[in-house]
């Protein structure tokens, strides 16, 4: 069983920067794909980014250039760099973790884990 405790959220100022913090704790970090999605009031669940094995990403276009998804192994850490923030990047941030063999998706049913989420709020 692999437990995710997100943490880093808080309010910040359009165009100012956050970074979330994810720690992982039954799994090493290396043998997990690791990724990042965001849920706003009354929206679905929606994919941000996410980092393979391998050290492969994948930014959804909303976050493209703005975000950084990092991991630190030996910590058993990954981490989220939010710069740019925007008003509508406010949301719940989820850190999530696929435990499959592959680089990983998108879609939110490929994950095997979630940590409990961390709130964002980016005021105009």
């Amino acid at each position: 069983q692999v437990h995710l405790v997100e943490s880093g959220g808080g309010l910040v100022q359009a165009g100012g920067s956050l970074r979330l913090s994810c720690t992982a704790s039954g799994r090493a970090l290396s043998t997990l794909v690791m990724g990042w999605f965001r849920q706003a009031p009354g929206k679905e669940r929606e994919f941000v980014v996410r980092i393979s094995r391998n050290d492969v990403t994948l930014y959804s276009d909303s976050v493209k250039g703005r975000f950084t998804i990092s991991k630190d192994n030996a910590k058993n850490t990954a981490y989220l760099q939010m710069d740019s923030l925007k008003p509508e990047d406010t949301a719940v941030y989820y850190c999530a973790a696929d435990r499959s063999f592959g680089l990983g998706g998108d879609n939110a049913a490929e994950y095997d884990y979630w940590g409990q989420g961390t709130q964002v709020t980016v005021s105009s």
